[in-house]
């Protein structure tokens, strides 16, 4: 568990209870560029834990390259081949696709589903608030990205709890409760070409071989009939690779933004009190967003020696971007582990701001993340936890996975 006295970045459990955010304050002071060990399947890697050095390399797309995988993992040329994305790729090729995809996730876009957002958020609050005592997770961050997910992709939302729960178990394939092809404890060769080798790749692929052979219906307004009417699309391998991303990357992301808001709203009263005065909706949806960073990392690989912190990154050595620890770097946010709900400027790093590869669905996030608080604040006169909550066991993607709550409607 421990790595030089801290605790290993490398290790599952290291993250099983919450962000081992005391060791990432430790590194960022002491050893700002600091060597991991692997083990015999997985390479050892460099983490950069400092605000300035996440971005810096975000930025640096020929030396820090994506084009190799951006998960810890270690893959072979023809599993990266077979299970990469535009994420995955670097300068021409990813812009290519970037260029395709944008305009269906551009703020413009994203502002007309604001209505939609709404009535879907009056619906899921309301529902929760129907018992005085429920898992807010389940309740309502579960509910509302899984929905605008169907909105997104276009496909029916009969099938949307079955798709969550596949793209759960791709990215949290470290976690029991999500998988049981748990990745450090399981043989998942057999699934070495498959998404996060895991047999929900498979499954996922099914769903999109069924998309691009017209056997399963699919709204003409949504992203994915777009891709497949585009004379210039990607072809059928690359689209079943998107469409896992999307799955995956577009649901449960913020859903633990949303989580993490509404767990700092369970554990202090006083930020009910400022939401409901009306100042801070334009920016407490990425403050909650900084704090949750539920996509805690990518990897790079080094494209040729660099120094750094009087350190050598050899050519070919895996780099790991703490975004998790860059937006709670002292040096950058005042008091970073409390919640501001003015924090004005907040240039938090969840998004992967200031690369070519900056989140997709960030204007929707922010937009899923302040609507559903508008409507919940609007309807409790109080908000509190019950118990602790749960975390996801990743050192990946971590979140809130259960925090049961009392509310007390007006």
């Amino acid at each position: 568990m421990l790595d030089n006295g801290y605790l290993s970045l490398f290790e599952h459990d290291s993250f099983a209870s919450g962000v081992p955010h005391n060791t990432f304050s430790r590194l960022r002071k002491e050893d700002p560029l600091s060597w991991t060990e692997g083990d015999a399947e997985t390479k050892g890697f460099w983490s950069l834990t400092r605000h300035t050095d996440i971005a810096l390399a975000n930025k640096e797309n020929a030396i820090f390259s994506s084009a190799q995988g951006i998960r810890l993992e270690d893959q072979s040329h023809e599993e990266y081949m077979a299970r990469r994305t535009f994420q995955e790729t670097d300068s021409t090729e990813h812009a290519i696709t970037r260029r395709k995809v944008n305009p269906s996730f551009s703020s413009r876009t994203m502002l007309g589903f604001e209505s939609t957002i709404r009535e879907l958020a009056v619906d899921i609050v309301d529902s929760a608030l129907q018992y005085s005592e429920f898992d807010a997770v389940d309740a309502i961050a579960t509910q509302l990205p899984m929905l605008m997910l169907g909105r997104i992709l276009g496909v029916p939302d009969e099938d949307l709890s079955w798709l969550v729960q596949k793209g759960d178990a791709l990215i949290g394939n470290s976690d029991p409760d999500f998988t049981d092809h748990v990745i450090d404890k399981t043989d998942t060769s057999e699934y070495r070409l498959m998404p996060f080798r895991s047999p929900a790749g498979k499954e996922l692929y099914d769903y999109a071989d069924e998309l691009l052979s017209k056997r399963r219906a699919i709204a003409e307004n949504g992203i994915l009939a777009k891709m497949m009417s585009d004379e210039d699309g990607l072809d059928a391998q690359a689209f079943k690779n998107f469409f896992c991303l999307l799955v995956a990357a577009g649901n449960d992301t913020t859903r633990y933004s949303i989580a993490m808001a509404l767990n700092c709203l369970a554990h202090d009263s006083s930020l009910i009190a400022q939401l409901k005065t009306g100042e801070y909706w334009d920016t407490c949806a990425d403050e909650f967003i900084r704090l949750a960073s539920p996509t805690m990392h990518f990897r790079r690989t080094a494209t040729e020696d660099y120094e750094l912190h009087g350190k050598t990154i050899r050519k070919g050595d895996k780099v790991l971007l703490w975004f998790v620890s860059g937006s709670r770097d002292e040096s950058v946010f005042e008091k970073p582990h409390d919640v501001n709900l003015g924090r004005k400027p907040n240039r938090h790093l969840a998004f992967g701001q200031g690369g070519p590869h900056v989140c997709l669905g960030m204007h929707l996030a922010r937009l899923e993340v302040r609507i559903v608080l508008e409507e919940l604040v609007k309807r409790v006169a109080h908000f509190e936890a019950i118990d602790a909550p749960t975390w996801t066991r990743s050192n990946f993607i971590c979140g809130v996975k259960k925090i049961n709550v009392r509310a007390t409607k007006l």
